[in-house]
């Protein structure tokens, strides 16, 4: 029974989703390095940290959309364990409880690691972007008027996974942001997840029709594909800019090697509806970590 719980928690934690969360912060903190030193403690609580907010994040929305009715047979996407009663809602909330519990921890070592200190303005305004993370991760489609219903997802994410994931990583690493260029590769991260939400909606129109507003619900599936198309191509122009401005060799291209990807998912957006569009996120999301990682190295 135990088992079977454990089971159905780590399922609703969406592993699948932590490279995207990761692609902003390793992005950030890459960037932040090739100027900055740091140290191993660092690295490994500001990951535990943003892995711990995405678990959050995930186990909040199952939760929502659960007790909504918006989760249910009707789902293009995967069903979770409360839609299956493989976890009672009781269980689920001290899983969300514990969470918030390791966000806090994690995220208090983590500046403490960087700053040695509470009690200064830099570490205060990371704790309460701490806060806001939280109370973002939780409230997507939680409370009595969830963001996420409302059709703000799309810009909590661009400012959470984006502007905040890459920016928020360099300036704990960095304890400054010395370049107004780095705008650019956290519009780029910022654009490709926003881009992961959208296909995600896209495919789950059906079911989210008379629960939800959401980009393609409000614009329909023609539009909301083409916001897709421009979200990826913006966010490439973004990045290619970016390393025009900062050039110093060939290799800080490298991340060109994963635009096949970005044309594949494009391709599969374009040709496809529905259910059969669910293996164009985890694709996305990969390319989108991919990018990242290369663009950071």
């Amino acid at each position: 029974m135990i088992m079977n719980k454990l089971k159905a928690a780590v399922f609703s934690m969406r592993l699948r989703t932590l490279p995207l969360s990761l692609a902003g912060v390793v992005l950030g903190m890459l960037l932040a390095m090739k100027t900055f030193e740091t140290s191993v403690g660092l690295i490994v609580w500001l990951l535990l940290t943003t892995v711990c907010l995405q678990i959050l994040s995930n186990l909040s929305n199952e939760l929502g959309d659960f007790l909504r009715g918006t989760d249910g047979e009707q789902r293009e996407g995967p069903m979770y364990s409360l839609a299956k009663g493989e976890i009672g809602v009781k269980d689920f909330k001290i899983l969300i409880a514990l969470f918030v519990i390791l966000c806090c921890v994690f995220g208090a070592i983590m500046i403490w690691t960087s700053f040695g200190t509470f009690f200064a303005w830099k570490p205060a305004l990371l704790l309460l972007l701490g806060v806001a993370a939280i109370w973002a991760a939780m409230h997507y489609t939680l409370g009595k008027n969830p963001y996420g219903y409302r059709g703000l997802g799309d810009l909590s994410v661009f400012i959470f996974f984006g502007l905040t994931s890459v920016l928020g990583a360099y300036f704990v690493v960095a304890h400054t942001i010395d370049s107004l260029l780095l705008i650019l590769p956290a519009v780029t991260i910022g654009c490709f997840s926003v881009a992961v939400l959208n296909v995600n909606n896209i495919r789950d129109m059906e079911s989210d029709a008379g629960n939800r507003v959401t980009i393609p619900l409000k614009f329909g599936a023609l539009n909301a594909k083409i916001y897709q198309t421009v979200l990826i191509v913006f966010a490439w122009l973004c990045m290619l800019l970016f390393t025009l401005m900062t050039y110093t060799s060939v290799w800080n291209f490298l991340y060109l090697i994963t635009m096949p990807l970005y044309m594949i998912h494009l391709k599969m957006v374009w040709s496809r509806d529905g259910k059969a569009l669910d293996p164009a996120l985890p694709l996305l999301v990969l390319s989108t970590f991919a990018f990242a990682l290369l663009a950071g190295i």
